[in-house]
């Protein structure tokens, strides 16, 4: 039997990959790439493949969720198989969906893990890890707002947690969310639900292009940020609770340009 290896690329560019994750690229018969669950910026397909020795596949979305990965599974029966992810490989439900089934098919599966952006845009913004609830998606309203993003804010703040919102991407339209975006429909959930909990005044956190040399990272009230220049893609977003810890109000402060009055929700 085959092996099914999910490696980690990092955030920004092919130099993120672990030493680790590289050497199982480079024993490996067959490589492939997925880029539709984050954008990596800096990231060369001809670079990498100096740096590897190794030809690169890269699949679209429907290749794995729409395809169940067939291409990858057929490979990984009789051979060695690295599929490379941005981030931390298992952070999309995805991937773990594609795990199981290979397992279920008697194929070996390891994982090398990467960066993750949940990690480094916390530690960017200066903010406690241990008090983050429920992550939580806001997609592009296609099909109307979603009001999951209000939801989930409204249950983390009522815990006295912090929200992190991963933002929707379409890779294969190159349309990425932006911060500005993301905090225009919040408002909008603000409106239709109205329970004072997002409103302009309400503190947000944003973070550009983590894992890059020139990350941008903000926090302000929510009107602020809309008018921000936070560069290219891609972002995330942080709703703190209404009470922060010293420390984090300190490093807002001093590591995303927060203004003073944050020093007044420390409790």
């Amino acid at each position: 039997m085959g092996e099914l290896v999910f490696i980690g690329l990092g955030l920004f560019d092919c130099l993120d990959i672990s030493l680790r994750g590289l050497e199982e690229v480079k024993s490996s018969d067959y490589v492939f790439a997925e880029f539709y669950t984050s954008l990596m910026p800096g990231f060369k397909i001809d670079d990498f493949r100096r740096i590897s020795g190794k030809s690169l596949t890269v699949l679209l979305r429907k290749d794995i969720e729409d395809d169940g990965g067939r291409i990858i599974l057929e490979k990984a029966e009789d051979g060695k198989v690295a599929l490379l992810v941005p981030g931390d490989p298992l952070i999309a439900t995805t991937h773990i969906s594609l795990r199981i089934k290979a397992e279920k098919m008697g194929i070996k599966t390891r994982v090398i893990h990467g960066a993750s952006i949940l990690s480094a845009a916390i530690g960017l913004s200066g903010l406690q890890n241990y008090r983050f609830g429920k992550s939580v998606t806001i997609p592009f309203p296609e099909n109307g707002v979603s009001r999951t993003p209000y939801t989930v804010i409204y249950g983390n703040k009522m815990m006295n947690l912090h929200t992190f919102c991963f933002l929707d991407i379409r890779s294969e339209e190159a349309k990425y969310m932006s911060i500005r975006e993301a905090l225009k429909i919040l408002l909008k959930l603000e409106e239709i639900n109205g329970q004072n909990i997002v409103r302009e005044e309400t503190l947000a956190v944003g973070v550009a292009r983590a894992g890059s040399n020139n990350p941008t990272v903000k926090a302000g009230a929510i009107k602020d940020l809309i008018g921000f220049d936070f560069g290219g893609p891609p972002h995330s977003l942080i709703i703190p609770s209404e009470r922060l810890h010293f420390m984090e109000a300190e490093a807002l402060i001093m590591f995303a340009g927060a203004p003073d009055w944050v020093r007044g929700m420390i409790g």
